[in-house]
């Protein structure tokens, strides 16, 4: 069986990837976020995915809802209804008085800008974005449901049609994470969806561009590369790619793409498309 291969770069410059949507501008994991990403033109949005009490896939960070929203608890232990009573979009702007909060609010849909986001609805915008939008989507670990993420994150992507792909029309999907073991899930229920091994070291059986069995994506920290620049080489030779997190200052930007990184993460899409775009 041979590893499922994300689709080639159009240009020289890397893709741009919305962390959590333009993250920056929105609260992230939002509605609002991920519209906003869209319109300033990324190439690929990422989300973070953990599955609730009663088995739906919500695009939530952190194990805990304490930071994000106006909530307490493990997502794990809520039920959807539990999570749609809470406010997950107004602590963006907390750290501003009510005036200059409203003064530079865009003019967000209430529900888009707070509530929490299902993946399922995210798959959604993403299918009718009206041109090609990529979605890089990190499964969460530990959970104490364990595989039962993946799985049900493979029949939801089935029933939207995007399990398969071809060398001239890949999967738009991607699945990311930090364990090897929910990569091997994924490969095993769904060969042509890529997959991505995040890291914030690397292990020395990795350092010379090697990865997991099946993985052909590298997910190194911004800090991996601005400590050894030649690991991005080392990946390419070794036939796989560099997708890099989280880059936003111009000068990481300008360095991501004279070492010929595939994409970046970013949670500034616009201005990094823009800086890019320029230096293509």
């Amino acid at each position: 069986m041979s590893s499922a291969q994300p689709a080639p770069r159009p240009s020289s410059r890397p893709a741009v990837v919305a962390h959590r949507g333009a993250s920056e501008e929105a609260p992230e994991h939002t509605l609002a976020a991920y519209r906003t990403a869209i319109e300033e033109g990324a190439d690929a949005l990422e989300c973070d995915i953990r599955l609730t009490a009663d088995g739906h896939l919500v695009c939530v960070h952190d194990r805990r809802v304490n930071r994000t929203s106006n909530g307490r608890g493990a997502v794990s232990t809520l039920e959807l209804a539990d999570l749609a009573q809470l406010d997950f979009g107004s602590w963006k702007g907390a750290d501003k008085d009510g005036d200059e909060a409203a003064d530079e609010a865009p003019d967000w849909d209430h529900d888009e800008f707070t509530s929490v986001l299902t993946l399922e609805r995210l798959l959604e915008l993403v299918v009718d974005a009206g041109r090609r939008v990529e979605l890089a989507i990190e499964t969460k670990h530990p959970t104490r449901w364990a595989g039962h993420v993946e799985a049900r994150l493979i029949e939801l992507l089935t029933r939207f049609g995007l399990t398969t792909g071809t060398p001239d029309a890949p999967s738009p999907v991607r699945v990311m994470s930090f364990s090897a073991r929910s990569l091997h899930r994924v490969q095993a229920a769904a060969p042509a969806i890529p997959t991505v091994f995040l890291m914030q070291f690397v292990r020395p059986r990795y350092r010379e561009g090697r990865l997991p069995p099946g993985v052909t994506i590298a997910g190194p920290s911004l800090r991996i590369i601005r400590r050894d620049p030649g690991y991005v080489s080392r990946v390419h030779r070794a036939g796989n790619q560099v997708h890099v997190w989280t880059v936003n200052e111009p000068a990481d930007l300008a360095m991501c793409a004279q070492l010929g990184v595939d994409a970046v993460i970013t949670n500034r899409p616009r201005a990094a498309r823009e800086l890019l775009t320029q230096r293509d």
